[in-house]
């Protein structure tokens, strides 16, 4: 499959999502790259976004809680070209009942080769990139193939 490339902008817009067990970590994480996040749009599920709009003090779009539809919603904002950046504080350790949003969510992200952190350590690597304040040029699959591909229809 060949690629084409997709240029993301200085400021990018990065999608915040973190579960309940993890949410103070994302929050001192974010009250820490504070500066860092203020340079770029900033898009988070439902109370997560909340937290971070009323402790940073920075605008922040809120979409649906995860377990409500906010993780589809931002993997369609992927997949619409809308997301730039992924910060997902997941939690490993705890059975979540909207599990198969949570895999689709990052299942996603990797089919648009978006950058992804979804811990504390990989999230300080990517906001402390040099690439991040600049424009970068992201190799996505071209999937125009895919779309135009055949359907077999087996003829009785």
């Amino acid at each position: 499959m060949r690629n084409r490339t997709l240029t993301m902008g200085g400021e990018k817009t990065i999608a915040i999502v973190a579960h309940d067990n993890k949410k103070q970590d994302l929050l001192a994480w974010a009250k820490f790259n504070r500066e860092a996040l203020s340079c770029h749009k900033l898009v988070a599920t439902g109370t997560t976004g909340n937290l971070l709009q009323t402790e940073l003090d920075l605008p922040v779009m809120r979409v649906q809680s995860g377990p409500l539809g906010g993780d589809q919603q931002i993997g369609a904002k992927i997949s619409e070209g809308e997301i730039d950046v992924l910060i997902f504080f997941w939690d490993p350790l705890e059975p979540h009942p909207h599990d198969p949003d949570v895999k689709a969510l990052l299942r996603i992200a990797v089919v648009w080769n978006i950058p992804i952190a979804c811990n504390r350590a990989s999230a300080d690597f990517l906001i402390s990139s040099s690439l991040m304040p600049g424009e970068y040029q992201r190799l996505v699959p071209d999937y125009d193939g895919y779309h135009r591909r055949l359907v077999r229809r087996d003829v009785a």
